[in-house]
């Protein structure tokens, strides 16, 4: 009669084993792509779900007026050059409003140091609506907050009549302070700086590339009125002019030129009709983009209109 040797009890649970292993394996592969955001599809290639990027964008027509009940049909979203599903669409959003007011006191604006104040507070009154809430800083050769962030008006408005004349303009300095304190506010509200200034750098530590990152960096929409109180541009300090044109480019802000300072409440109320008027837009960017990387967006808006919004955006770093 043949005889056959049965197998040890051993490596039949060593096989088991192995199998429970792999299997607890794919398990928790699975439960760390779910944890990352990342799901299968249904030919089991894995999609990456990213951050929603969010535009707001204000539309003009050629006299300067708001553009309202644009449709999302009208708007064309590209990153880098390649087209994106805009997944929200908000017109004239209602999102609650962090606003930082940076009024120029130095010297070569304390002549129209009265007006301005004034003027600032009258657009504080106008401005700040329920839910939102206003800083006021004071620029010269430092950057000082006045107050706290606040929705207090007449608070606000005794603030702004009491900004003191300094020696210096620290306009980069101003950028940075002002982009750091809105994006350490809550989430989920729009965010501007308003500054009123000679656009005359003198005294900033900070450079130009700091104020630039930072103002992206935060999301933060940037707008300017420049007073301009040489009118010969060989006599004036430009530098500062170029740094705003260029750092409101990419936020998607403004710069309003003053030769006059009775103009000023007329700017501060173009100002407040853009940021009652905005569109925003929100996608999840394809193909993902690497992380801390600099990302260039492009939106265009059919009809004869200008269209400012937010170009540029900074990726988060590698975990």
């Amino acid at each position: 009669m043949k005889k056959f040797t049965a197998l040890p009890v051993g490596p039949k649970r060593f096989l088991c084993g192995a199998v429970l292993l792999f299997c607890a394996a794919v398990v928790g592969a699975a439960l760390a792509i779910a944890s990352a955001g990342q799901e299968p599809n249904a030919r089991g290639t894995i999609r990456v779900q990213t951050d929603l990027v969010d535009i707001l964008a204000s539309v003009t027509d050629a006299n300067g007026r708001p553009v309202v009940d644009l449709t999302k049909d009208s708007f064309q979203l590209s990153e880098e050059g390649v087209a994106q599903k805009i997944e929200r669409f908000e017109p004239e959003t209602n999102r609650p409003l962090d606003l930082a007011l940076m009024v120029d006191s130095s010297m070569s604006t304390y002549k129209d140091m009265k007006f301005e104040t004034e003027a600032a507070a009258h657009f504080i009154r106008q401005v700040v609506r329920p839910g939102d809430e206003l800083g006021l800083f004071e620029i010269s050769e430092s950057v000082t907050q006045l107050g706290q962030f606040s929705d207090d008006v007449p608070r606000l408005q005794d603030e702004a009549r009491h900004i003191a004349p300094g020696t210096g303009t620290s306009l980069y300095d101003a950028i940075v302070l002002a982009s750091n304190t809105l994006k350490r506010r809550p989430t989920g509200r729009r965010r501007a700086i308003v500054m009123v200034t000679d656009a005359g750098e003198t005294t900033s530590i900070s450079k130009f590339d700091d104020a630039r990152r930072a103002a992206i960096g935060s999301g933060t929409l940037l707008y300017s009125i420049v007073v301009r109180t040489v009118p010969n541009e060989g006599l004036r300090n430009t530098a500062g002019e170029h740094a705003l044109i260029t750092i409101e480019d990419s936020t998607g802000g403004a710069m309003f030129i003053l030769e006059d300072l009775s103009q000023l409440d007329e700017m501060f109320d173009r100002i407040d009709r853009e940021l009652r008027t905005q569109y925003l837009l929100g996608y999840y960017p394809r193909p993902v983009p690497p992380p801390g990387s600099d990302r260039h967006v492009q939106l265009t808006v059919k009809g004869d209109y200008v269209v400012h919004y937010r170009k540029e955006y900074f990726t988060s770093a590698a975990r």
